[in-house]
């Protein structure tokens, strides 16, 4: 650089420069706010990071050159930085997928590509697929996705059998799965391994069955219990709908309270059993508890769909800290000594 000016760069080099100088936390923070397809393009950049020098920085962050020569080492272990970064921005199940195509040069399965697809698209995908084939999609994918995914199947008798074949699935055998890949086209990811992989169950079945519409789900149960009474009846067991958090203790209200905005609250509690409301009036402060009451009192009317909504945000807020291990859903579970 014989004029003394730091070469030009990409945008999408620059933004892989910052993420991997801000530290794991600061980069998945930011991280949580892009989309899919913008994951992916940064987090390849940063796989492809290799000496860089000190003049990209510069351009990059200009006052901050001093704290990023302390504490960075760009281009050095980056593949265990960017592991480490996705799981925390995503979660460990939808960031293993994109941690193998961007550590692998950026190849895709099929699955997983469906994964970063909207749900419309890929109910179109699968569409005329074999039943088992469309199973296998909904085990995979997110419950919440899988719920949206089944909700564009016209047919009540065609998501009851996806549902009932979801319960019943345990392992699927590596043919299977190529199978499926070779339908959407794609090259499986470690495609050549002999071991079935864990999928499906009566748990996942009503994971998505919790993440449909209410109308959709009775449809779904009603048909199930005609067929399998007993299946039906061990899927609903398993099932968390909203006003199952009044089986919460206070603690575990208290902290999930933290995380929803008075907003969502409110409409949420709109179609929420009296027991339910007094729990949450229960875990706030006098004040707030009626301030909530009255915001509650002058709410108008709110669509069905809407409250819903609102109750999925709160459950899956709450499943996320129960997955953590920040509040036990279902009771009291273990003390807490």
């Amino acid at each position: 650089m014989a004029d003394g000016k730091p070469p030009k760069m990409e945008k999408l080099d620059m933004a892989a420069i910052l993420l991997m100088t801000l530290g794991e936390e600061a980069a998945a923070k930011i991280l949580q706010h892009m989309g899919p397809k913008e994951v992916q393009r940064v987090g390849t950049a940063m796989a492809g990071l290799h000496n860089v020098r000190n003049e990209q920085v510069q351009a990059v962050l200009s006052a901050m050159l001093a704290d990023v020569e302390s504490q960075t080492g760009l281009g050095l272990g980056s593949d265990s930085y960017i592991k480490a970064t996705l799981v925390k921005a995503l979660g460990a199940d939808k960031a293993g997928g994109l941690i193998d195509r961007i550590l692998m040069g950026g190849n895709t399965t099929g699955l997983d590509t469906l994964k970063w697809m909207d749900p419309r698209s890929v109910s179109e995908v699968i569409r005329y697929e074999h039943p088992q084939i469309q199973a296998i999609v909904l085990a995979y994918l997110d419950p919440d996705q899988s719920a949206q995914v089944l909700g564009h199947f016209p047919d009540p008798r065609v998501r009851q059998d996806l549902v009932m074949r979801v319960a019943a699935l345990d392992t699927v055998q590596p043919a299977a799965l190529q199978e499926l890949n070779d339908i959407l086209e794609k090259q499986f990811s470690g495609g050549s391994t002999t071991q079935a992989s864990a999928m499906g169950g009566l748990k996942v079945a009503a994971e998505i069955m919790n993440n449909v519409e209410s109308t959709i789900e009775s449809e779904i149960m009603d048909a199930i219990a005609e067929v399998d009474e007993d299946l039906a009846t061990e899927i609903q067991d398993l099932m968390f709908v909203f006003d199952n958090l009044v089986d919460v203790d206070d603690r575990g209200i208290q902290a999930l309270l933290r995380e929803i905005s008075s907003d969502v609250l409110i409409i949420a509690l709109k179609g929420a059993e009296e027991a339910m409301q007094e729990k949450i009036f229960r875990n706030m402060s006098k004040r707030a508890a009626e301030l909530l009451r009255d915001d509650l009192d002058a709410k108008g009317p709110v669509r069905v769909s809407d409250v819903e909504a609102a109750q999925r945000e709160v459950l899956n807020a709450a499943r996320k800290m129960a997955e953590s291990g920040e509040i036990v859903l279902g009771g009291g579970g273990d003390q807490m000594i």
